[in-house]
């Protein structure tokens, strides 16, 4: 037995032009483009915020001994630090650094889901799409029994299908999906530990309203 035996170009289009076909009706075309493009994530390193901090770190001592105004000219790649950092510059409170930071984080959250999602479907759909393949190997089949050759083709076709789907929900889709949400949640925690000190930062430079000066008026004797 060769690994040609395993090959059938019928049932792999059955399979797997099915599975993206049915993938681009389930799910929107932006949620398909963003799990196609999360495939080019799944061989780096987890998401860890060290390098984050310690650039919030650097960036708070540069606030501290030459103004807030100087972190404008600081280089931020991350998107969440740069904007929080932007917020910073232009006066904006904790609170206000710290909801912002929250927005993004649930953002990414929901993005990263829907990848993950996408995968999923995908994963439960070849299987189907391989029971399809089966009943047209079948009906084939049927068809033309009087010609031994084409029985075989038509065997093949039905029996690789249910093999291809299986192996596409189980050996590809599945563990994309697994990976996607497993990183996803890894960064979520990575990044919510961001939101601390930059809301310390924007609590520390942000400008106090100035104290209305108190006058006093001299008391008046009172003519005897």
């Amino acid at each position: 037995m060769t690994p040609g035996t395993f090959l059938d170009p019928y049932a792999a289009i059955i399979v797997g032009g099915g599975t993206i076909v049915a993938a681009m009706l389930r799910t929107p075309s932006a949620d398909l483009a963003r799990a196609l493009h999360a495939l080019v994530t799944l061989p780096r390193r987890r998401f860890t915020a060290e390098p984050l901090l310690e650039q919030v770190g650097a960036l708070s001592r540069i606030a501290r001994r030459h103004g807030t105004i100087a972190l404008d000219r600081s280089v931020i790649v991350d998107g969440d630090v740069a904007i929080a950092i932007a917020l910073i510059v232009d006066g904006e409170g904790a609170e206000g650094v710290a909801r912002e930071l929250r927005h993004r984080r649930r953002a990414r959250i929901e993005r990263h889901a829907a990848a993950a999602d996408a995968w999923t479907g995908m994963a439960e759909v070849a299987p189907a799409m391989g029971m399809v393949g089966t009943l047209v190997g079948l009906v084939a089949m049927f068809t033309q029994m009087s010609d031994p050759r084409a029985i075989g083709q038509a065997m093949a076709v039905a029996l690789l299908a249910t093999l291809y789907g299986a192996l596409i929900a189980n050996l590809v889709a599945m563990p994309i999906a697994s990976r996607l949400r497993a990183a996803a949640r890894a960064e979520a925690f990575e990044r919510a530990r961001l939101e601390a000190p930059l809301a310390a930062l924007a609590a520390r430079e942000a400008p106090r309203a100035p104290v209305a000066p108190v006058s006093f008026s001299p008391a008046r004797e009172d003519a005897s």
